[in-house]
């Protein structure tokens, strides 16, 4: 099941004991055999510090919080737990929008 992760995706992921089990915006697709076993991720987070990288979505899968462009990172595709859900195209456009936003591409 894990092999049918996609961006757009929301799982459940353990980051370790500094960052947690949460949820995680997946930016990138299960990798193919030929490339690194990594997943590029946004993590959810609950605690809010009210700046412009905070993305908030209503999903009710998701406590509220939101998705924090600042903590992008690529992880172990082992650290996938459970899929919860899958954003609309119009909520993960708005993701890459900001993203782009972000990386000032």
């Amino acid at each position: 099941m894990k092999n049918e992760a996609r961006r757009g995706d929301v799982w459940m992921m353990d980051l370790g004991i500094a960052a947690k089990v949460r949820p995680c915006l997946l930016l990138s697709d299960f990798p193919a055999a030929d490339e690194l076993a990594l997943i590029t991720i946004l993590p959810h987070t609950t605690a809010l510090k009210g700046n412009r990288w905070e993305i908030k979505l209503d999903l009710p899968y998701l406590r509220e919080g939101a998705f924090h462009l600042q903590q992008i990172q690529s992880v172990p595709i082992n650290t996938l737990m459970r899929r919860l859900g899958v954003l609309s195209d119009s909520d993960y456009g708005l993701i890459l929008d900001k993203l782009a936003e972000r990386l000032s591409i």
